[in-house]
């Protein structure tokens, strides 16, 4: 059993930093999951700053989701595998939860 608490973002600039650092010293452990792709992505701008002010509180390294590094087609197919996939998600959080 799994437990998941899901912190959605609603604004980037300015993002909620109290609420991120809230979740990770209840749960010490992350996964970034964004639509962005995964080099020079804003989730891996929280990743490091979470592993950078926030590593005391973690119980594992921070798992970051995130597009593959190409443009996003326009076509159903080629998007989905390209952008990441709830399957993706999943995969991240058990592996975090493993560690």
């Amino acid at each position: 059993h799994i437990s998941v608490a899901v912190l959605d973002l609603r604004t980037l600039v300015p993002y909620d930093w109290a609420a991120i650092a809230a979740h990770v010293k209840r749960t010490n452990r992350v996964v970034v999951a964004h639509e962005d792709q995964m080099v020079c992505g804003f989730g891996g701008e929280i990743a490091a700053r979470i592993a950078g002010e926030l590593f005391e509180h973690l119980d594992a390294p921070v798992k970051r989701v995130g597009a593959l590094s190409t443009p996003v087609a326009y076509c159903p197919d080629l998007e989905e595998a390209i952008l990441p996939q709830s399957a993706d998600v999943l995969k991240a959080i058990r592996e975090t939860a493993r560690y």
